[in-house]
């Protein structure tokens, strides 16, 4: 046999490169793009349904009209003031929670790093409490929630003596961060009337109810800047995954590679929170479905951000549809379909011997 022939026997196929100029090059593998195909139909046909079931839906026949500016009265104010806003919101907060939990995953090698898990949900939680309870009419509560999404970050970075470089002690000085600021805010609960617990509570168990297009200006803005970041970080966190000296040796960079997509990664979670709450599971529970179907090492950003997309979207149509007196927050749903998953998630990584 040659030496071509045992070269190109040894050597795996390599997947085709999609290049953008020289600063972004994505491989191109058959299984994540039909994965992405299937996931932007299941994404259109979500906001078909949206748009067009229930008491406030648009009929089939007037959507089309409706979307080009043509539409009846009652159609448009639906279509411009009610189910448009909170469509277009879910889906880019969806993708912006599952590129943020891909992110956590791949940089602490951990398949339960997510922004919950080192308190940024919970310190954001801890924000609306007090702008929305304590201190009313200071700042608006998606800016509260802003301030103590900064503030617990701030905590963990301070925390771990070392920034973002480390995250064995950001996941403890997280779940301490997070364990204080739900303290607080069962602590404000307690102390506030009824009717102001009943309206706190319901945007922090995340809610796409009342958005409006200030919203979605806000969490697309983070999704045109922060995603290409993440693109651009993605084949250096390939190589983290391996390890710390085999990515230094490979020029990776592992440190400020991690430190930067950390910051991405909570940019973008900030985001999502400010317009939605601090909706759960969603960015645990979307990067694992992606990596589990496309079969592929990364973090897996685009099929991360569509399959977050479709599951934030989805649950929120089931909220609208479910036959109660009172729509359910959509962080509800996600709840019980994330604590779900992540029993299912645990169980498997017991058999395995890894927990």
């Amino acid at each position: 046999m040659s030496a071509t022939a045992t070269a190109s026997i040894a050597s795996p196929k390599r997947p085709p490169v999609l290049r953008l100029g020289g600063w972004l090059s994505l491989p191109v593998r058959a299984r994540s793009l039909v994965l992405g195909g299937i996931l932007v139909v299941a994404i259109l046909a979500t906001g078909l349904a949206t748009l067009t079931l229930g008491k406030l839906g648009i009929a089939p026949s007037n959507l089309l009209p409706t979307l080009l500016g043509q539409g009846e009265g009652r159609d448009e104010i639906v279509l411009t003031a009610f189910r448009g806003p909170r469509l277009v919101v879910g889906i880019a907060a969806g993708a912006a929670l599952a590129v943020s939990g891909a992110l956590f995953q791949t940089v602490t090698r951990n398949p339960l790093g997510s922004p919950d898990v080192i308190g940024l949900t919970s310190g954001a939680s801890a924000g609306a409490a007090a702008f929305g309870l304590m201190w009313p009419g200071i700042l608006p509560l998606p800016v509260g929630a802003l301030v103590g999404a900064f503030v617990a970050m701030a905590l963990v970075y301070v925390g771990t003596g070392t920034g973002f470089s480390s995250p064995s002690r950001m996941l403890l000085i997280g779940i301490g961060v997070s364990a204080m600021s739900l303290a607080f805010v069962q602590w404000v609960l307690v102390r506030a009337g009824r009717e102001q617990a009943t309206v706190l509570a319901t945007y922090l168990n995340g809610s796409l109810a009342a958005r409006d297009w200030d919203h979605a200006a806000t969490i697309w803005t983070a999704i045109v800047v922060l995603i290409p970041s993440a693109l651009l970080l993605s084949r250096r966190l390939q190589l983290v995954e391996m390890g710390d000296e085999q990515a230094d040796a490979l020029g990776a960079r592992s440190t400020s590679a991690r430190a930067l997509s950390i910051l991405v990664a909570i940019g973008l979670a900030t985001a999502a929170v400010s317009v939605a709450g601090p909706v759960s599971f969603i960015a645990l529970v979307a990067p694992q479905i992606a990596r589990r179907l496309s079969r592929s090492a990364g973090p897996n950003i685009l099929a991360s951000a569509l399959m977050g997309a479709f599951l934030l979207s989805l649950a929120d149509l089931l909220t609208q549809q479910l036959p109660f007196d009172v729509t359910l927050p959509v962080g509800v749903l996600t709840a019980i379909l994330g604590g779900i998953y992540l029993g299912y998630l645990l169980i498997a990584q017991w058999r395995k011997g890894t927990i």
